[in-house]
């Protein structure tokens, strides 16, 4: 089993390194045939160490190498094994294979071909090593592997100012976060002298963890979730990702829906004995991740590029699952993490095909009728819509049920405020539908003459997550129902040895009840959205500044951008002015002086030297005299 685990892990970093050293005569074909193989290789190996978790639910520690000996301080390159690698194991390669056989057809004519798909499996490999490390130094290698890789993709057709503009800006808030991480490894290591999860969360570490005082495990657990609220995308670290929608299309899919933002929902499950430990910070994630949620889906409401509502829609779904974690519900964090892989990659992917097919139009006001000229995308993306809209019994209507019934248990303000995130989830996301596939085409005549489906390698992927996305959410169906028609075992029991039991309470009936009022509620703000562009056929207006009002303030995203760019971009410049003025000045003045008077004494210094030997003999002569002088 252990060399299927260095298998699984290093695939993509062999197809990655064959790319780069053959880029100048490796043929398209052949780069693909590679670079998808790679990733189906390390899926199979994951679906093996997967299948092992769950007839034999142990930790498996495997050593790669001996990496950082100093004093006291011992650090493998480790992986750790069990349930929860073994689940982000899965999907991360599953929905990554999919991804990369899509890429085949919606990157095959761009000059960047093999480029793309060699930074597309160095950020495989990375995001698997992020979660399959053994401590949080192997972790951090990932975690700034990902953004590093995320860097490369967002800025890949550099040509583009802006895109290499939302890539600085991406790498920039994510290391805002990523301090917070150090400080927390830092701590750590301090307090305990290890950074290895086996040891500090499920060995010999943990009683001493316990025995920390409140507000050092307050700091430290506060400092990882800063590290994750930079990584995925919650406030005040969230405006990244909608900008990170200039890179391509399967790179958001991949990377900012997918797996990447989603690591800091894994580093605070990973984490999650240390965040039981400080309820003061778990109740700052819930606020965080609700918050966030709101925030993202009312956004979300009124943005005209598919790719952008889609960007919101994850902020917002991102944050559903902080709220999750903080109130203690990290099984239901990690389901609606598995099931939104698969939802959200297919709704991405189906805005490429959509895309596609418009010849590079994302305005959906430009769109319209495409349900005609792109079936198989049309049935897809509705699928992924009633998923993500949370209708039974697609995917997520299991995982966002779960979500929304430990709310009502724990704190039910959370449960009436993750439903008006579900309302406006459900809201924006069939506006998106209506809008692109339905009622007239708005394109030009030219865009209409192109429209065609897009080609196998990229449908056969969109249909493969359409049926995960219909039948992912059967492995958590909730615990009433589960125990009514005999089935003992789900998600929540299958993450029982990593994550603790997940208890619920309710009843059956009331579990029906609120599936039944959630369900029903949700249909009610479909049917609004199908009245009003649909059936009266509303359409987005061309100019936001036609807008009043709280409308204005949801199209301008709150104006969020601007109070950053005003209040900290300009007032960090205007700092910076300050020093280069007076401080950089001053150094400067100082070094140019200092080699001002060095030059100055040199150059009197060098006229001793003439040259001439008779000189050099006469000052050896003077000098001995001096010396006998001085001795006498």
């Amino acid at each position: 089993m252990e060399v299927i685990i260095k298998i699984a892990a290093f695939a993509p970093l062999v197809t990655f390194v064959t790319i780069m050293a053959g880029y100048k005569w490796m043929s398209k074909t052949l780069t693909a045939w590679v670079a998808c193989s790679s990733v189906f290789v390390s899926f199979v190996c994951s679906a093996t160490v997967f299948y092992d978790q769950v007839v034999n639910p142990q930790q498996v520690v495997v050593m790669v190498y001996h990496w950082i000996s100093s004093g006291t301080f011992q650090s493998e390159f480790s992986f750790l094994i069990d349930r929860l690698s073994a689940t982000y194991m899965l999907f991360i390669t599953g929905v990554a294979f999919l991804i990369h056989l899509f890429s085949v057809g919606y990157m095959w004519e761009d000059d960047g071909f093999r480029r793309f798909f060699s930074y597309l499996n160095m950020f495989t490999f990375l995001m698997l090593v992020l979660i399959m490390a053994d401590s949080l130094l192997i972790t951090f290698i990932g975690w700034e592997g990902v953004g590093f890789a995320s860097f490369m993709l967002i800025s890949f057709w550099h040509q583009d100012m802006k895109n290499n503009d939302a890539a600085k800006k991406a790498f920039v808030m994510n290391r805002i976060g990523d301090f917070g991480y150090l400080m927390a490894m830092c701590l750590l290591f301090y307090h305990l002298g290890s950074l290895s999860y086996s040891q500090l969360f499920y060995g010999e570490k943990l009683t001493a963890l316990q025995a920390l005082p409140v507000g050092v495990l307050s700091l430290i657990a506060g400092c990882l979730f800063l590290g994750s609220v930079g990584k995925s995308a919650q406030i005040p670290l969230f405006t990244w990702l909608p900008d990170a929608m200039a890179a391509p299309t399967p790179v958001s899919a991949l990377i900012h829906a997918a797996t990447m933002v989603t690591a800091g929902v894994y580093l605070v499950a990973r984490t999650s004995a240390l965040f039981e430990m400080t309820p003061d910070i778990s109740m700052l994630v819930t606020i965080i991740g609700t918050s966030t949620a709101i925030l993202g889906a009312a956004i979300g409401l009124l943005q005209t590029d598919i790719k952008k509502v889609l960007a919101y829609s994850t902020v917002s779904q991102l944050g559903l699952m902080f709220m999750a974690l903080g109130l203690g519900a990290y099984t239901a964090a990690i389901f609606h993490v598995v099931t939104h892989a698969f939802f959200k990659a297919l709704l991405f992917l189906g805005s490429g095909s959509v895309i596609h097919a418009m010849s590079g139009e994302q305005d959906i006001r430009r769109m319209g009728g495409l349900r005609k000229h792109l079936p198989i995308t049309y049935k897809t993306f509705l699928i992924g819509t009633l998923a993500i809209s949370g209708i039974p019994p697609l995917a997520g209507f299991f995982s966002k049920d779960q979500i929304l019934a430990s709310a009502m248990e724990t704190a039910p303000v959370f449960f009436v405020l993750g439903l008006g995130v579900s309302l406006m989830t459900a809201f924006y996301m069939f506006r998106l539908l209506f809008l692109t596939f339905f009622g007239e085409f708005r394109g030009t005549e030219e865009q209409k003459h192109h429209l065609h489906e897009s080609p196998a390698t990229m449908t056969i992927p969109l249909i493969i997550l359409a049926i995960m996305s219909i039948v992912g959410g059967w492995i958590g169906i909730p615990h009433g129902v589960a125990h009514a028609v005999g089935i003992h075992k789900s998600f929540d029991t299958f993450m029982e040895p990593v994550l603790g039991k997940f208890e619920m309470h309710a009843s059956l009936g009331m579990e029906l009840l609120i599936m039944g009022i959630t369900t029903l509620l949700i249909l009610g703000s479909i049917y609004y959205a199908y009245v009003l562009f649909v059936k009266n056929r509303v359409r987005p207006v061309k100019d936001t500044e036609e807008l009043t009002g709280l409308s204005s303030a949801i199209a301008g995203k709150f104006y969020i951008d601007e109070i950053y760019r005003k209040y900290i971009v300009q007032a960090n410049d205007k700092f910076a002015g300050l020093l280069e003025n007076t401080i950089e000045r001053l150094v400067d003045g100082t070094v140019n002086a200092a080699g001002t008077v060095v030059s100055s004494v040199s150059g009197q210094l060098r006229k001793v030297q003439t040259g001439q030997l008779e000189h050099y003999v006469v000052g050896f002569v003077l000098a001995v005299i001096v010396m006998i002088a001085l001795l006498i």
